[in-house]
């Protein structure tokens, strides 16, 4: 356990957990968040981060960085590195009995991971839904992740319509006979996890992961747990991202893609393009009755 201008750091077999060395600052924050790094990472690719997390809300939060499935074992598949990543953060769930929200922050591949390990903790409402008041606010009906309320769900460049396809990996240059001889070895190279991501897989003959992840399947609750968030989010390089492409990244058809336009914000100027959905808090103030404070200031 270390402590570094403010931040204290602990290591141990489920991964690193960052929090305020205050100890009146610790002693309030509630709220876990779980950092996913992509594919052949680590937990320091997200040690910056999660030490700026607590530098901005000591008194809020809890950043847990990931190491289940770290280097190698990042190639063993979606749906196992999912599976590993649910049971870590059980196990800093119970190491931590104060935490009653969770967040996910997720990059690359990790975005993949967390959807798929989010589905196995999605936990359904603890009351019917015709058990319930008619006046019953809809944080209630919503649905719990490891028996926590779920806050914010983040990706940033994850290719969450796989790799397969025209300019979804940039550096294969658009060339569609080269795409096609990629979706055939990219398996030799990336094992499990290239087969999903190129959705080449078909185990036991079912539809490859990624399709089965749009939807609840079986025990797993891919799109229910997704709906549990206040707050969903998807990050996406318009441009230099060699890997992944903007369409995968942001979930959208080559049709939809909006256009490139320089920014106008003075904040974020590398921000080209931002679009709401309806049920997005959209009240300028970052601390507000109806929104969580790190809503504001993600």
């Amino acid at each position: 356990m270390g402590g570094l201008e403010g931040v204290c750091t602990e290591e141990s077999v489920g991964g690193t957990d960052v929090w305020s060395a205050s100890d009146a600052a610790a002693s309030t924050a509630d709220h876990l968040v779980v950092m996913v790094h992509g594919i052949l990472g680590s937990t320091t690719d997200w040690k910056f981060a999660a030490d700026q997390f607590v530098r901005m809300l000591p008194d809020k939060v809890i950043v847990h960085c990931s190491e289940r499935n770290m280097h190698k074992l990042t190639l063993d598949g979606v749906d196992i590195m999912g599976e590993r990543l649910a049971a870590e953060v059980l196990e800093v769930i119970d190491r931590r009995p104060e935490i009653r929200k969770i967040s996910f922050i997720a990059h690359s591949v990790g975005g993949l991971v967390a959807r798929y390990a989010i589905g196995r903790l999605y936990r359904l409402r603890k009351k019917p839904l015709e058990d319930l008041p008619n006046d019953t606010s809809d944080d209630n009906l919503r649905g719990t992740i490891g028996g926590l309320e779920a806050m914010n769900f983040i990706t940033v460049a994850t290719p969450h319509l796989g790799s397969r396809g025209n300019k979804q990996v940039p550096f294969l240059f658009g060339v569609i006979a080269i795409e096609k001889v990629a979706s055939l070895v990219i398996h030799w190279i990336f094992r499990r996890t290239g087969r999903h991501l190129f959705l080449t897989d078909n185990d036991d003959g079912n539809p490859p992961l990624l399709q089965r992840m749009v939807d609840d399947w079986d025990d797993l609750y891919f799109m229910s747990a997704l709906e549990a968030f206040k707050r969903r989010v998807a990050y996406s390089n318009v441009g230099y991202d060699h890997i992944v492409g903007w369409r995968t990244s942001s979930i959208r058809r080559n049709s939809e893609l909006p256009k490139w336009e320089d920014s106008l914000s003075q904040k974020y100027p590398h921000i080209v393009y931002e679009e709401r959905s309806k049920g997005e808090c959209t009240n300028g103030s970052p601390i507000d009755a109806d929104c969580d404070m790190l809503e504001g200031n993600v």
